[in-house]
């Protein structure tokens, strides 16, 4: 079977349309805002100072970029597949996605579990003073109680997230203006700025708080009219989580110096809140953190099943994978949920941090190339398609040559997904080639 050619146009979903605008978008938001705000601004004002809200409206156009051309390939073909509908339609039924496919099922387990552990932390912290083994179990917890909510539907799922997406964006606005009523201008003053070098090498890091709004392409199948409501449910996701980061940076860099950011950590918002909130700025805070992991860890799980029902139906995974334990729960859930618990609870993944961030890059940009090859179908605009993949390109590549190369261990567990992935794939196709072995 050829990488160019289609040999059908694939399944649809038979289910009704379940979800709005609003709620499309919220999955987005409550992908995005995770715990990346919290652990980022410190790793980013390293860079950038005090700068940061610029290098935030930057990175939020980048996603911007790319957010027009999954809304328009979303729009044109809706699918539970999301995101990896799109490479199929760029590159055919062949092995480039196959291998995309396993590679992004592989890795969204991956982020989910480090995602429910820094719930645990956050958890652990407030609960048990920060006891590791307790850090396990609140994070096998949230993925066990998000993955029943997965298998509830997708309207569950919008439902949740739209409690967490309010919460967290009430927080972080009660955040956002006591902190900005009580700025120190001079603090953000840009004479102080560091080149513009600096800045834009920044977005490396800040791009990273804007990759979940690639889920958003996965809610296209329960959306009335996608072609319409989904490039609104992708740029009103990305505008929301645009104004959180540039208010939210503006609020720590006017209150604390750079300095202070840098030593907090982590802890950089809610040690911005305590001169004007005291000891209810730093619960606030914890509270956030809790319901934004929440959020990232119940849209992280929520692509699986359907990209593994619409994988299989394709011939890409296993027939077993495209079914429901008992009716109602995705094979392709479970097997993420699984995964996920057994690396959160066994493993340490803080030394693999960034492989989200860099197959997600590679991901994005391939679809983008792959679009200019499709875009009379779509109605997109070429200059638009090869901005956004230059776009991401830069992205990457600083990416790499700053922070990948200080992560041997990332660059291994890539190579190994890679590689892995590469394995099965061609062992499945030639499986399902063999009259023997074909199920």
């Amino acid at each position: 079977m050829s990488d160019t050619s289609l040999q059908n146009e694939g399944p649809t979903s038979g289910a009704s349309p379940s979800l709005g605008i609003r709620q499309a978008a919220f999955i987005g938001v409550g992908s995005m805002v995770g715990a990346g705000i919290f652990s980022l601004l410190g790793a980013a004002g390293a860079v950038a100072g005090a700068a940061v809200w610029i290098s935030f409206l930057l990175a939020g156009l980048v996603a911007g970029l790319q957010g027009y051309s999954f809304a328009k390939f979303g729009g044109r073909f809706p699918s539970a597949g999301g995101l990896l509908e799109y490479v199929r339609r760029g590159y055919g039924d062949g092995h480039t996605t196959g291998i995309t496919a396993w590679l992004v099922l592989a890795t969204n387990a991956i982020v989910t579990a480090m995602v429910a552990i820094s719930f645990g932390s956050y958890a652990s912290s407030a609960l048990t003073d920060s006891n590791k083994t307790w850090i396990k179990i609140f994070a096998v917890l949230l993925i066990c109680v998000m993955s029943l909510l997965n298998v509830l539907g997708s309207k569950a799922v919008a439902n949740a997230q739209t409690v967490v997406v309010v919460v967290v964006i009430g927080s972080l606005t009660v955040f956002a203006v006591s902190t900005l009523t009580n700025l120190h201008p001079h603090l953000l003053a840009p004479s102080d700025y560091p080149s513009a070098k600096d800045i834009i090498s920044s977005v490396a890091l800040t791009f990273f708080a804007f990759l979940g709004f690639g889920v958003i392409t996965f809610t296209a199948k329960d959306l009335p009219n996608p072609r319409r409501q989904l490039p609104r449910a992708m740029f009103l996701a990305l505008g929301i989580a645009t104004v959180i980061y540039v208010a939210v940076s503006i609020g720590v860099f006017g209150t604390l110096t750079v300095e202070k950011v840098i030593d907090s950590g982590g802890t950089a918002l809610a040690v911005a809140a305590q001169p004007v909130l005291g000891r209810a700025g730093y619960w606030l805070m914890t509270v956030t953190a809790l319901f934004a992991t929440s959020g990232a860890t119940n849209a992280g799980l929520f692509p699986a099943g359907g990209l593994s029902e619409e994988m299989a139906a394709l011939g890409q995974f296993p027939p077993t994978l495209g079914r429901r334990l008992g009716g109602r729960a995705p094979m392709g859930l479970l097997l993420t949920a699984v995964i996920a618990i057994v690396l959160a609870a066994g493993f340490d993944l803080d030394a693999v941090a960034s492989i989200g961030s860099a197959v997600a890059l590679v991901v994005f940009t391939l679809i983008s190339i792959g679009h200019l090859r499709v875009r009379g179908e779509t109605g997109a605009q070429a200059w638009l398609l090869i901005l956004a993949v230059c776009a991401t390109t830069i992205v990457f590549v600083t990416f790499a040559v700053t922070t990948l190369v200080h992560e041997p261990a990332t660059l291994v567990v890539i190579a190994v997904i890679v590689v892995v992935s590469l394995i099965v794939d061609f062992w499945w196709k030639s499986a399902r080639a063999s009259p023997s072995l074909r199920s």
